[in-house]
């Protein structure tokens, strides 16, 4: 029983490092992101191919190009193996930028991680990854024009981190 609690607790941290990849990419929060790799990982997003230093560096930039960015991850299949992982996780993003005639356009992607995770001095971290882009999409941005008619629907505009509504979790 003690082996298998034990497992259970390695996945559950592991899947909180897939989690926590998402959130810190939408409220620009470096430290966070990289608290998600090992500086030495290999990282190969096809844009990026490097270790996880660099990854930071160049994903910070890209997110703070952006008004608006969403992340989600979600459906992560976790496989233990002593103080090394394998694990499939599902992603969604949405990020906003304007058109050539000046209109707010977002753009959804869906993929999926592929990742080994290590656990290292009791602390587990995306040591592999390799991202698989399934699709893309451009749509009109319907949140401007929500904001501007007055919808009641609090909203966020993170474009530096710090935002007041941040809260480390």
């Amino acid at each position: 029983m003690e082996r298998e609690l034990q497992e259970l607790l390695d996945k559950k941290a592991c899947e909180e490092v897939l989690m926590r990849y998402a959130r810190t990419l939408d409220w620009l929060d470096r430290e966070g992101q990289a608290s998600c790799f090992w500086p030495d990982a290999d990282i190969d997003y096809g844009f990026y191919s490097g270790d996880g230093t660099g990854w930071v560096e160049t994903v910070m930039e890209v997110e703070l190009a952006a008004p608006r960015r969403w992340h989600m991850s979600g459906g992560a299949l976790i496989r233990i193996e002593g103080a090394k992982a394998q694990s499939e996780c599902y992603g969604f993003t949405v990020s906003m930028s304007t058109d050539d005639d000046g209109n707010s356009v977002d753009s959804l992607f869906g993929g999926r991680y592929l990742d080994e995770l290590e656990k290292r001095g009791g602390q587990w971290r995306i040591s592999k990854r390799r991202y698989i882009l399934d699709f893309s999409y451009q749509l009109p941005n319907g949140l401007e024009d929500l904001v501007k008619s007055g919808f009641s629907l609090h909203t966020l505009q993170i474009q530096q981190p710090g935002h007041p509504d941040y809260r480390e979790l």
